[in-house]
């Protein structure tokens, strides 16, 4: 990495309790590391660690995964941050030297030598309105799974109750419909009827929630368009090149939710202005 001859970079191999970190600097030589908790303590003694190099770069291991949440709290501090894919760091593991074990240290220096290494990590920006985006989506996303887990525990149970079972685009009124003319007269159909009506109503919830969702999303429809363009088609006169960026990854996820196991009623609709989400 470019810089100042006295920066280090600080591999980080995070965890949801734990955090293993290890200081290189540009000869690739170790100047410290340890193991910090990720609570308030633990964080604090790790700042305070890593404050003895004031030229540092932290290089984080699944930024956008497990690595997320101590890296919000580090950019929201004003650290620099830059994201390691896990394939690069598994490959500098491979060709360490030493007996190949995989240990939190080992695993923290591999991540230190790709930020030592490597230009072009992508650095990590401290931006609201996709964080905001990502949860969206995600909830969304999650609402998708759901429906498919409820349809698919009803087909069961339906096919239990009435033979041949229902068809199979099944929408909680169909299903409503479908079980109320079944009387079950043994004490295993009983007990089978009341579970179908529970998901049923479990699914009729499901679709309000994805309609809220919805209409959250949609209201970023013009703002959205607005925002890629601005993110990733780079100047217009063309001295740089247009790259995808987080932006339009956030992006197209959004674009990729009505793909998700759901019914066509609860789809998203596509970003009308980016064209990488076409």
């Amino acid at each position: 990495m470019s810089g100042t001859s006295d920066r280090v970079v600080i591999g980080m191999d995070p965890h949801k309790r734990s955090a293993t970190i290890e200081v290189m600097a540009r000869d690739e030589t170790v100047a410290g590391g340890g193991r910090f908790d990720t609570d308030r303590d633990g964080y604090a003694a790790m700042r305070k660690f890593a404050s003895g190099w004031p030229h540092r770069v932290w290089a984080i291991e699944g930024c956008q995964g497990i690595g997320r949440h101590i890296a919000n709290r580090l950019l929201a501090d004003g650290e620099q941050v830059v994201d390691v894919p896990p394939k690069l760091s598994a490959r500098a593991r491979v060709f360490a030297t030493g007996q190949g074990r995989k240990t939190d240290a080992t695993d923290a220096r591999s991540i230190a030598l790709v930020g030592t290494r490597m230009a072009g990590l992508r650095p990590l920006v401290n931006d609201e309105q996709l964080a905001l985006l990502r949860i969206l989506v995600d909830r969304r996303r999650s609402l998708g799974e759901d429906h498919t887990r409820m349809v698919s525990q009803l087909h069961q149970l339906l096919l239990e109750l009435i033979p041949g079972g229902a068809k199979k685009s099944l929408s909680a009124a169909q299903a409503k419909a479908l079980l109320a003319t079944v009387r079950p007269r043994d004490a295993v159909g009983k007990a089978r009827r009341p579970v179908a009506a529970e998901l049923i109503g479990d699914l009729e919830r499901v679709y309000r929630r994805s309609k809220e969702a919805d209409k959250e999303l949609s209201g970023w429809s013009s703002p959205r368009s607005r925002y890629c363009r601005q993110s990733h088609l780079g100047d217009r006169d063309g001295s740089r090149p247009r790259t995808r960026t987080g932006h339009c990854r956030a992006l197209r996820a959004v674009c990729a939710v009505d793909q998700a196991p759901s019914t066509p009623s609860v789809g998203l609709p596509q970003c009308p202005g980016c064209a990488w989400c076409r």
